[in-house]
């Protein structure tokens, strides 16, 4: 009988030896949250309420880094989670370039594609604007009375999502830009100074001048609603559907359980009073998308700026 319990004891250790080590449950350790951005944007807010909601949920510290990249844009930020053990302790906080081409403008960091998304939370509110004593209301005025005026746009950058959409939006309709110029700021005064006939920029920016200006289209996937009758571009045309969004990301190579439980606060805080009502005060669009439903949107995305390169002759 001693026999016999010592060898099923030793079968016992050595079935354990066998299956390898015991994991520590997730999270153990202090996580990060990487915005590639300065702080105090939309994503940075948000994504700092889920660090708040995370570190509050599972007991450990739980912080927003910011690593802003320059003229580099998101993906230095990008490499910083790509080059982290893929454990869920480095969550990448992300618009859509990342994602859609990060890995295929020679970033060997970001080569292959490196990331699955968690979950997506926010449609920067992006409109069209034009001061309100312009000779035009609608994004059909406007093609019309660029056939003969020169009309200046003003955007945030050339590679951004919405300043290629406005412009393969006026190649849809027929007209062309007088003239186009980035901008560091894009707000009121930008437009009562002619800096810029017309602005890409976010609606929160022109909340001070609302009932000044006219806002013309909204580069955004649903309505904004302090601009309820003001279309969206894919309502305009149905080639340009696209936003820019964030979400948070992971390396593919991060367990299930793992993500699942980032996406569990995630969810819970962006649905809240507190996260909505950034929602309300400043026309962003927050919400939760699911972690199939966000791949799904981004091989959508990937599409959309394939069309829209090629109207672009990019």
């Amino acid at each position: 009988m001693r026999k016999t319990s010592l060898l099923g004891g030793a079968l016992a250790l050595a079935a354990v030896a066998f299956a390898g080590p015991v994991l520590a449950e997730y999270p153990e350790k202090p996580v990060s949250f990487v915005v590639p951005w300065p702080p105090g944007d939309l994503e940075d807010v948000l994504t700092r309420m889920i660090a708040e909601d995370f570190q509050a949920e599972y007991g450990v510290p739980a912080a927003v880094v910011n690593k802003p990249g320059g003229g580099g844009g998101p993906f230095p930020g990008a490499i910083s989670v790509a080059t982290a053990p893929a454990d869920g302790y480095t969550i990448g906080s992300f618009v859509p370039a990342v994602a859609v081409i990060g890995h295929e403008i020679g970033i060997d960091e970001l080569t292959p594609e490196k990331f699955d998304p968690v979950g997506i939370f926010l449609t920067y509110p992006f409109v069209i604007a034009t001061s309100g004593d312009a000779p035009y209301s609608t994004m059909q005025e406007l093609a019309q009375y660029a056939q003969s005026h020169d009309v200046a746009l003003g955007h945030f950058g050339d590679v951004l999502t919405p300043t290629q959409v406005t412009k393969a939006l006026a190649v849809k309709m027929g007209f062309e830009w007088g003239s186009d110029a980035a901008f560091d700021a894009l707000d009121c005064n930008t437009l009562a100074s002619g800096d810029a006939d017309v602005i890409n920029t976010t609606l929160q920016l022109v909340l001070p001048c609302l009932d000044q200006i006219k806002v013309l289209v909204a580069v955004t996937d649903q309505r904004i609603s302090l601009v309820p009758d003001t279309p969206t571009v894919g309502e305009l045309d149905a080639d340009l559907d696209i936003a820019l969004w964030n979400g948070l990301f992971v390396r593919k190579e991060t367990p299930q359980e793992v993500r699942d439980k980032i996406a569990a606060v995630a969810e819970k805080t962006v649905m809240s009073a507190r996260a909505q009502a950034v929602g309300s005060e400043t026309g962003a669009l927050i919400y939760w998308m699911n972690a199939a439903d966000s791949a799904a949107r981004i091989e959508a995305d990937k599409a959309t700026v394939a069309r829209i390169g090629t109207i672009l002759g990019n």
